[in-house]
């Protein structure tokens, strides 16, 4: 019995959980950490896709394929663009030095998808545009709140998991709603009457 309790003692030991530290300090170590591991949490699930909200970010709403999300005074926009994920869409960006920050993710980088993070400022404020993995994520920030807004957005980025079956159901059901139909308004009718009249509808 004794042997037994050792043994599932030095088993616990021997398989523990890793704990990742993120220099929170720098955007560059905030990407390339979040975005390196492979995350199949998700806590939110929407019209062919689920992620992630990470603790201390709040749900607000969904618009179509637009949430709406907030944390410590922080809103953010997020869209998933399902048509890019079904059509397989390659993404394109260049680098713009002139702003903030600017950088493009590639595979060739070792990340999972392509996207881009860019952040503008505009009186005293920061535009954070994040990309990744046919989602984008918008907010406008202070400056100190930066670092924890591109933290989050990548936690949730890098969770979404996309159900092609139901994107492909959406997909055939807009292409059905959206047949053409052949009106002729202003056809011309004789009238019954013969008075030689033509009335229109």
């Amino acid at each position: 019995m004794k042997k037994l309790v050792i043994c599932i003692l030095i088993l616990l030991l021997v398989t523990g959980c890793t704990v990742v530290r993120i220099d929170t300090s720098n955007i560059d170590t905030i990407v390339s950490v979040i975005l390196s591991k492979d995350n199949t949490l998700y806590n939110r699930v929407g019209r062919g896709y689920k992620y992630y909200v990470p603790r201390g970010v709040s749900y607000i709403d969904t618009d179509e394929l637009n949430d709406k999300l907030y944390s410590n005074g922080n809103y953010y926009y997020l869209y998933v663009d399902t048509i890019s994920y079904y059509e397989q869409i390659a993404l394109d960006y260049k680098e713009d030095s002139s702003l903030y920050y600017s950088r493009k993710l590639t595979k060739d980088d070792g990340f999972k998808y392509d996207g881009y993070l860019e952040i503008k400022e505009d009186n005293n404020l920061y535009y954070i545009t994040f990309v990744y993995n046919y989602a984008k994520i918008e907010s406008v920030v202070p400056k100190e709140d930066i670092n924890d807004v591109v933290l989050n957005s990548a936690y949730i980025l890098s969770t979404i998991q996309f159900n092609s079956d139901v994107i492909k159901l959406m997909i055939d059901e807009e292409k059905l709603n959206n047949r053409e139909e052949k009106y002729e308004v202003f056809k011309n009718k004789k009238d019954e009457n013969n008075t030689g009249l033509q009335v229109f509808d």
